[in-house]
């Protein structure tokens, strides 16, 4: 009878049993190695050699010894079993968040600051962690963590969150103004806020940017000003233009001083003021899966030191 290979099992326990008996070439030592005695053994191999229709062994009173068909069975029986190995290594992996893929969002500049950091860390200590990098606005960032779509998301001060996402702040950054280079005040060592009240201004848009559109109307209000509005921008390159242009001043993390750009000069803001400081998050949904725990681990970590 032709047995199908469906038909077949080849239980792990048979294929290292045919393994031993293999590498010994004696049904006698096999069995001593494998801890069983000698009749079971042989029988179980008669049983495979039944199955697959195909004699594997010579039997002879020294010994035994592989035929051509055995020789490459052989062969193929270790590279399943060590397949095997591998499958179960690789999902325990997996579950205990040692292997896989995260997608992780961040808004623009962060990826200078921290990602490039986090990413070398993350490659030495979670060698088996794929990270895919989406480079995206606040607003978006959030919502594509709150769908599944990013695993984890790194911004500045985010608005209020609904309970279906998870904020940590693992860096702080005091807040500056950035003004055109030949202003009045480009050289100062430091000012008070209430010193920019007659300058123009370009804005955060509140929807794009709202962390930040919010923390520039606190702070000048606190201040005791309303902010006057020369434009409206959505993302950082426009507020970058905007002062480099010589037309008006911003509000931005000092952090972005590390980065200079043609036009542009930084000065540090005076006082204590929540409203002067933004903080730096990692986002992700309540349950975040074993991959993401251990990134937010090595996070913290490197906060710590």
């Amino acid at each position: 009878m032709v047995h199908r290979v469906s038909d077949i099992n080849l239980t792990r326990r048979l294929l290292e049993q045919f393994l031993v008996v293999a590498d010994e070439r004696h049904f006698g030592r096999a069995a001593e190695r494998l801890g069983m005695s000698q009749p079971p053994l042989s029988q179980s191999i008669q049983r495979l050699e039944r199955a697959l229709a195909v004699r594997l062994l010579e039997r002879g009173p020294g010994g035994v010894s592989l035929t051509a068909a055995g020789e490459v069975f052989a062969v193929d029986a270790r590279r399943l079993l060590d397949a095997q190995s591998a499958a179960v290594e690789r999902v325990r992996r997996v579950a205990g968040g040692l292997e896989g893929d995260v997608r992780v969002g961040y808004v623009s500049i962060l990826s200078h600051h921290y990602l490039p950091g986090l990413l070398r860390a993350a490659a030495e200590q979670l060698p088996g962690l794929r990270i895919h990098l989406h480079q995206d606005s606040s607003a978006n960032v959030a919502d594509l963590v709150r769908s599944g779509e990013l695993d984890l998301g790194f911004l500045r001060d985010p608005s209020p969150l609904s309970g279906d996402l998870v904020s940590w702040e693992f860096a702080v950054e005091r807040i500056a103004a950035a003004v055109p280079r030949d202003h009045r005040l480009a050289a100062a060592d430091s000012i008070d806020l209430a010193e920019l009240r007659d300058e123009d201004f370009v804005l955060p848009d509140a929807t794009a940017l709202p962390a930040l559109a919010q923390q520039v109307r606190l702070a000048c209000h606190e201040a005791g000003f309303t902010p006057r509005s020369r434009a409206v921008v959505d993302d950082l390159t426009g507020l970058f233009s905007y002062v480099a242009s010589g037309l008006c001043v911003a509000l931005l993390s000092e952090r972005l001083a590390d980065f200079p750009i043609p036009g542009i000069a930084y000065v540090p803001l005076r006082g204590d003021s929540p409203h002067l400081r933004t903080s730096v998050v990692a986002l992700h949904r309540p349950d975040p899966d074993e991959a993401v725990r251990r990134l937010l681990e090595l996070i913290a970590r490197r906060a710590a030191d």
